[in-house]
């Protein structure tokens, strides 16, 4: 961040009074810019025993597969934007299960929840994927799934199948050894 989003004027890391994080306070009317984690949602959906995949179109990871998942949008619930992601991507309609799935992305401030779901429509390449398809356990191609939370959230839900274990809490961080 460069400028204050009030006045324009410049911005500088400090810890304000009574803080006990460092922000961007703005150098001329004091505002200070809070940055907060973002959420992201995403479903894996199942039918007949695989799940749904997506082929990424964009960038990050352009070409390495993922489960449906994406940004939440302001005014939507976890579970409205883990449907909302599953039709973008994967022009798939999804009856939603449980959340099972918590990941913190720490060094990307964001927080991936993953929801069960049962697909209940047919599905397609969306725009923000190259292709769609079913896998089974054996059949998905793990090296190349996309981001390792999605990783942690396929391995989960293949351990939990047919059983609430409660939701599974899983931390990143980049090693600095």
């Amino acid at each position: 961040m460069n400028y204050c989003s009030k006045c324009g004027a410049s911005v500088s890391r400090k810890t304000p009074d009574n803080d006990t994080h460092e922000r961007w306070v703005c150098d001329d009317c004091g505002v200070i810019h809070y940055q907060n984690p973002l959420i992201v949602v995403g479903c894996v959906a199942e039918r007949n025993g695989k799940v749904l995949l997506c082929k990424r179109a964009i960038e990050p990871r352009h070409g390495y597969w993922t489960v449906p998942a994406g940004f939440m949008e302001l005014g939507e619930t976890l579970a409205g934007g883990a449907a909302r992601e599953t039709l973008e991507e994967a022009c798939a309609t999804v009856e939603l299960g449980r959340l099972f799935a918590s990941v913190d992305v720490i060094d990307a401030g964001q927080v991936h929840l993953f929801f069960e779901g049962r697909l209940v429509s047919d599905y397609g390449v969306g725009e923000e994927s190259l292709e769609v398809a079913m896998f089974g356990e054996e059949e998905i191609p793990w090296d190349d799934i996309a981001f390792q939370s999605g990783t942690f959230a396929l391995k989960k839900y293949f351990e939990d199948r047919g059983k609430d274990r409660g939701v599974h809490f899983h931390e990143l961080r980049r090693s600095h050894s």
